[in-house]
């Protein structure tokens, strides 16, 4: 027999693209960081070349990588139906979707909760970006998901509220108060990036944005080097290599809500919400 991709090994590939890293897919899957790493060498052995990168705890995927990454997202498709097709599909999927900022540290905690809360389901996770996630969801790709921002009532529930801390480099110098001020910014589109814009223009001040990034990993990058403040998330512990800075408007806490899809079950979106404020709050 020629060369064999693991089912197992290649569900952890795409948790690892759709987590973000091998940390946040490990904690999605309920396996070990090691193990989860374990599956992507296997199927690096079977294809005889180099499948993905780490750069921290984020994971770059070679052009191998993204070429098997899609072959694995329809093999794993057709495994699934030929499942439920054969009624051997033993727990439903749940697919719960969440941006960056709020899973950041809150990830494995959440999916251990999120287990518990649904026990026949098997949950999947998804990241990205608000808007992409608030289309995502309303096409039925994704079940449920968790955004920043208001809207709640119909298929849209209050999951509680992120505190939001300005954060740069312990020993970054602000300039004067007359100067732009530098930021560290995601790229559009971003409800974190306007609301950080919104504040420093509201107190009179120019903002100065020295650095877009497409994901949480290049924000954190960039504010520690020194580069500029940058506007996220406050959730225990403290983010390594950055300081919060009082010195800056203090905003109001970002409103959390869950995003059914269209015709799923009201009660699991209730128990979702619930499961949401629990976690927020244990960290806040």
């Amino acid at each position: 027999m020629g060369a064999v991709l693991d089912v197992v090994a290649l569900r952890s590939m795409v948790a690892v693209a759709d987590c973000g890293g091998f940390h946040r897919a490990a904690a999605a899957l309920c396996l070990t960081q090691s193990a989860d790493s374990q599956h992507l060498r296997k199927l690096e052995r079977v294809l005889d070349r180099k499948l993905v990168v780490r750069e921290g705890r984020q994971a770059k995927f070679t052009p191998a990588g993204e070429l098997l990454l899609a072959e694995a997202r329809r093999i794993l498709d057709a495994h699934d139906e030929a499942l439920r097709r054969l009624g051997a599909e033993e727990r439903r999927t749940l697919v719960f979707g969440s941006t960056e900022h709020a899973a950041d540290r809150l990830l494995p905690e959440m999916a251990t909760r999120m287990r518990a809360a649904f026990p026949v389901h098997e949950v999947r996770f998804r990241l990205d970006r608000t808007a992409r996630l608030a289309e995502s969801v309303d096409r039925g790709s994704i079940d449920i998901a968790l955004l920043i921002g208001r809207s709640v009532g119909g298929r849209s529930r209050d999951a509680g509220q992120l505190r939001l801390d300005w954060y740069a480099a312990a020993d970054w110098t602000p300039p004067g108060p007359d100067e732009p001020l530098p930021m560290v910014v995601f790229d559009e589109p971003c409800i974190m990036r306007r609301l950080a814009v919104d504040a420093v223009t509201g107190i009179g001040r120019q903002p100065d944005l020295v650095c877009e990034a497409a994901d949480l990993a290049g924000v954190l990058a960039a504010a520690r080097s020194g580069l500029g403040v940058t506007l996220l998330p406050s959730a225990k512990p403290r983010l390594e290599g950055l300081v919060v800075r009082d010195d800056l408007p203090q905003l109001e806490p970002a409103p959390l809500r869950v995003r059914a899809r269209p015709g799923l079950a009201g009660d699991l979106a209730d128990v979702a919400a619930q499961t949401v404020r629990d976690v927020v709050e244990a960290h806040s």
